[in-house]
């Protein structure tokens, strides 16, 4: 049995980011079933809360099998679950991941999102000592594209058609970021 990766509580001035907890299931619903928050993913809105329910589950079992880290971005106030942050698609031995984040859409625009991959970000690299970062971005989504690029990362490339979601065939922007691009820019 592999020792699941560390993943610890990161803090910032506005933020609190834990562990996802079983008693978040109704705040990643109201999340993930906003057809506005879920316009540029790669699935749609839920329709349901058990698909919330299902989610918490899945991410508790993908932690114990090292295949995902998945912080809940809580506002460090009430601890109330506003988003989600992950690094998944771990591949230590190559030294990648990818990431994803996703806000409530009445805290998005507050600076929210990059405050937390700027914790994210430096562990990823420090502590996990991976060499390169992923995100994968409907070109669509300015804001998503404006956020990477303000943490470093550069659009390598565009895989049209990629994905399916809604009726609606997309393309996919693809940025990267090196260790050693992250480090000259701090």
């Amino acid at each position: 049995m592999q020792i699941p990766l560390p993943q610890p509580e990161l803090h910032s001035s506005r933020l609190r980011l834990r562990e996802v907890r079983q008693d978040d299931a109704a705040a990643l619903y109201d999340i993930h079933s906003d057809p506005v928050v879920m316009r540029y993913w790669s699935y749609p809105a839920w329709t349901e809360l058990a698909q919330a329910e299902q989610k918490v589950t899945d991410i508790l079992s993908q932690r114990r099998e090292q295949e995902i880290l998945i912080w809940a971005i809580a506002d460090k106030a009430s601890d109330q679950l506003i988003g989600t942050a992950v690094a998944f698609a771990l591949n230590r031995d190559q030294g990648r991941a990818e990431i994803g984040y996703s806000l409530r859409r009445d805290r998005q625009g507050q600076g929210l999102a990059v405050e937390a991959m700027r914790l994210i970000v430096p562990y990823l690299f420090d502590v996990l000592e991976l060499r390169r970062l992923e995100a994968d971005i409907d070109p669509r989504n300015a804001a998503s594209c404006r956020l990477v690029e303000k943490l470093g990362f550069v659009r390598e490339g565009v895989l049209r058609e990629r994905w399916h979601v809604n009726g609606e065939i997309t393309d996919t922007a693809l940025y990267g970021l090196l260790e050693r691009d992250f480090r000259r820019g701090e």
